[in-house]
């Protein structure tokens, strides 16, 4: 199952209690409580390049399955982590006491991010 296309956010839970305990700043957090950010995912075999847009920020991490890479966390800090793929629909990634697990199902991605005792999860659809 391919991951690549491009998918738009529908809805989010615990958005902002998380991005308080990440460190953002409460106008930032405000800001981007209300975007539809647009994640474009390419994927060649294990190689995969992520672009996500939120109003005028762009992230944008690569990485391949299994080897260690730098990736940009929400708060815009970089972070070591390796990210490893379950199934043939699912990438799962560790970095800075935060774990992140990516789930594609038909046309929909589920993103679930866990730190401590919190979790926020972003539900989006291919478009």
């Amino acid at each position: 199952m391919s991951f690549t296309g491009k998918y738009e956010l529908q809805s989010q839970e615990n958005f902002e209690p998380f991005m308080k305990a990440l460190g953002l700043p409460d106008d930032q957090i405000q800001k981007g409580k209300d975007i539809k950010s647009i994640s474009e995912i390419v994927q060649d075999g294990k190689k995969f390049k992520i672009t996500v847009t939120t109003g005028s920020k762009v992230m944008h991490n690569e990485f391949t399955i299994g080897e260690e890479c730098e990736i940009e966390m929400l708060t815009g800090e970089k972070a070591k982590a390796i990210v490893q793929m379950e199934g043939n629909n699912k990438l799962v990634a560790n970095l800075k006491g935060l774990k992140s697990v990516t789930e594609l199902n038909g046309d929909t991605i589920t993103n679930t991010m866990t730190m401590g005792d919190l979790t926020y999860k972003r539900i989006s659809k291919r478009i």
